[in-house]
């Protein structure tokens, strides 16, 4: 029994020895091959390092600066300068031209559809929203619900109502949500979708009991009731 033992244990470190020596061989064999492949992570590693610190991070800086002003109108609604510039300082759309990979344009976006929205310019404005992303969520609602605006204003109430949809539900948002489903409802409302303004109008009054528009909802629930009826 013991010899067993000492059999097997034996074999077991001839085994990692066996293993460990063709480790090395594979090593000595390809030895130029796996410089090549650290020196190429590395160099991919400094070349990441690098682009951030010396042209990502600089021109992020350099366009929150640029876009200061363009920021400042469209807070005080002059949206063609928010869209535009000014002459000396620029507008969303240069941001967005000028500094592309930074987070500034992708915000920019944003500000460039609202702006276009208020403007009446919706076809531009959908196209400015959707290539717009964030990491913050409310915003990201609040973008797709003014695309559903934008689609609303265009005469395509379906595509409105898409997106309406999407803003309520995305993400569970008590503020946000309760708006745009209050929009859809209306929306199907106006296209004499009776029940589906019920079901609308039911879900802002079940889950979001306190918000503002849950305040007036049951009289809306009232009226598409006596529709249906």
């Amino acid at each position: 029994m013991a010899k067993t033992k000492k059999s097997q244990a034996h074999d077991r470190i001839e085994g990692v020895e066996s293993a460990l020596s063709r480790t090395e061989r594979y090593i000595e064999d390809n030895q130029k091959l796996l410089t090549i492949i650290i020196l190429a992570i590395a160099a991919v590693v400094i070349a990441f390092i690098g682009y951030k610190r010396f042209i990502l991070l600089p021109a992020e800086k350099e366009a929150q600066t640029q876009m200061f002003m363009a920021e400042r109108y469209f807070e005080l609604d002059s949206f063609n300068l928010a869209l535009y510039g000014d002459g000396n300082n620029l507008g969303m759309l240069d941001i967005i031209d000028d500094y592309g990979i930074t987070k500034s344009a992708e915000l920019a976006h944003y500000y460039a559809g609202i702006s276009y929205l208020h403007l009446s310019e919706f076809e531009q404005a959908i196209e400015q929203l959707g290539k717009f992303n964030s990491n913050d969520k409310m915003i990201n609602l609040i973008a797709t619900g003014a695309i559903g605006d934008a689609y609303l204003e265009l005469g395509k109430p379906s595509k409105a109502i898409t997106y309406y949809e999407k803003a309520a539900t995305t993400e569970n948002n008590v503020f946000v949500n309760p708006i745009y489903l209050m929009k859809a409802g209306l929306v199907y409302e106006s296209q004499e979708e009776f029940q589906k303004a019920l079901e609308t109008y039911r879900k802002i009054k079940d889950n979001y009991p306190d918000s503002q528009e849950a305040r007036e909802i049951e009289k809306y629930i009232t009226k598409v009731r006596l529709m249906i009826n």
